[in-house]
């Protein structure tokens, strides 16, 4: 084993919040160690955003393809590539992460580590490669950037199975005859309409009395609405009592209120939850606080309950996307190295689910708004009233959003439509400046753009 090797500041993991930290820490003259097991970018470029919406723009292609008659353009028969659909993946997730590497590589003051990370004390952590070479570096300052990975529920049989996670899936070289998705929640929603518009049969089952349980009733139910049009079959409310394989087949025995059923199925993707990565990191020798899945536990400046240990990103739990990992590094940017008092506290959060039309979302849910008491005006609209959307034949879906009946500020919004993460942003924009909802009803906006809609939505949807 090498001798201890002493840094300033050691990262571990070079995901969307650690790797632009590390450099920023490297760059203001601190001695840095960028720790990464497996590729630089994290989840993100490497098995999340990157490849994902790729492979989905394969999807809407395809879509459109199968739709040209609509528009009055006819093509020859549609034949999918699943090779060079994944061969794009592939190239893009490359080009990506080795431009990261050699930026990283580039930064002065800091090393870039290969390797497993493991806490041997609050100061200091040992590093193994994959040929077993170990190494232990020490710091004064530890960022743990270290993410989640796929799980799986606990389903009897599951193990003897081969399952497809949300890894393995993009590496498929055919499209599946029938791939069959177990989870409601947005990663199993993207890969089951993908895989639909590829040409497979998909069937999605959930356990949940909706998709997307975090959302409001009608949202789920218009994303469910929109999947079926698609094809895709959606089981709700569906215990899972065997998983088996018979010959080239995979059987599920499940039952639900209604009925118990068995389901056939060529290919199985569990997209049922994540879990972080602290089981190898072994915190608890730091000292450093889990809760009861293992998340790290971190407050408003995201900070440990260990002096000068930080948790940033999937790995401190709550929301998951990578825009919030990024801004976590802007928080700890501004804390650490600028003396400030950043907080994640009242952080408006949005996201979209790339389904197609996607679904944009920001603030409260209308349930949430109606839990705190408050008085509120709910305005919803039909994309079929939004001239843009219905000149290029993509009308799915509506525009909901919350306000405040007393301050006329925007609470919320769920735009699922063309380009709804777009539209999302806009009111997002209008959040931020805590300008009153009349300001984009209001508001003059190019035409025919998407934005415009905004101007009706506010005008006339009023519900109450």
């Amino acid at each position: 084993m090498a001798a201890d090797e002493k840094y300033k500041a050691i990262v571990i993991g070079s995901g969307q919040g650690g790797t632009p930290l590390s450099q920023a820490l490297a760059n203001a003259g601190w001695r840095t160690a960028l720790v990464e097991r497996e590729h630089v970018g994290g989840t993100c470029i490497n098995e999340g955003c990157t490849p994902t919406k790729t492979m989905v723009a394969s999807g809407r292609v395809a879509y459109l393809a199968r739709r040209g008659a609509d528009y009055g353009v006819h093509t020859s028969a549609l034949r999918i590539d699943m090779k060079r659909v994944r061969k794009r993946k592939r190239d893009i997730v490359n080009w990506f992460r080795d431009g990261g590497q050699k930026r990283v590589e580039a930064t002065k003051n800091l090393d870039l580590i290969f390797g497993e990370a493991s806490f041997t004390s609050a100061r200091s952590i040992l590093v193994t490669d994959k040929k077993g070479k170990q190494r232990t570096l020490s710091a004064e300052y530890f960022f743990i950037n270290a993410g989640c990975r796929p799980s799986a529920p606990p389903i009897e049989g599951l193990e003897n199975v081969k399952y497809l996670d949300s890894t393995s899936v993009m590496e498929l070289d055919k499209v599946p005859k029938h791939l069959v998705v177990i989870g409601g929640g947005y990663i199993g929603l993207e890969f089951g309409q993908l895989f639909r518009r590829l040409g497979a049969q998909a069937t999605v089952i959930t356990s949940g009395k909706q998709l997307l349980d975090h959302e409001d009733d009608d949202v789920a139910d218009g994303v469910a609405k929109i999947l079926q049009q698609d094809g895709i079959k959606i089981l709700f409310d569906v215990n899972y009592e065997h998983v088996k394989c018979s010959g080239k087949e995979i059987v599920i025995k499940a039952r639900s209120a209604k009925n118990k059923r068995t389901i056939k199925y060529s290919h199985l993707l569990v997209a049922a939850g994540r879990r972080p990565n602290t089981d190898s990191l072994k915190p608890s020798v730091a000292g450093i606080a889990v809760d009861e899945h293992g998340y790290i536990k971190a407050n408003e400046r995201l900070e440990t309950n260990v002096e000068n240990i930080f948790a940033i990103g999937d790995i401190k739990g709550g929301p998951a996307f990578t825009h919030i990992s990024y801004d976590d590094f802007r928080i700890l940017r501004t804390n650490v190295l600028e003396n400030g008092n950043a907080s994640i506290k009242d952080r408006l959060v949005p996201y979209t689910v790339f389904i197609d039309p996607q679904l944009g979302r920001v603030g409260m849910t209308e349930a949430e708004a109606r839990a705190t008491g408050r008085k509120i005006r709910v305005a919803k609209m039909a994309m079929t009233s939004v001239a843009r959307a219905l000149e290029i034949d993509e009308a799915r879906g509506f525009m909901k959003a919350i306000v405040d009946a007393e301050t006329n500020q925007i609470l919320g919004a769920a735009v699922l439509g063309i380009e709804g993460g777009e539209v999302m942003a806009q009111i997002q924009i209008a959040m931020w400046g805590k300008l009153p909802f009349t300001t984009l009803r209001d508001g003059v906006f190019a035409h025919p753009t998407l934005s415009e809609a905004l101007n009706n939505l506010f005008t006339s949807h009023f519900q109450d």
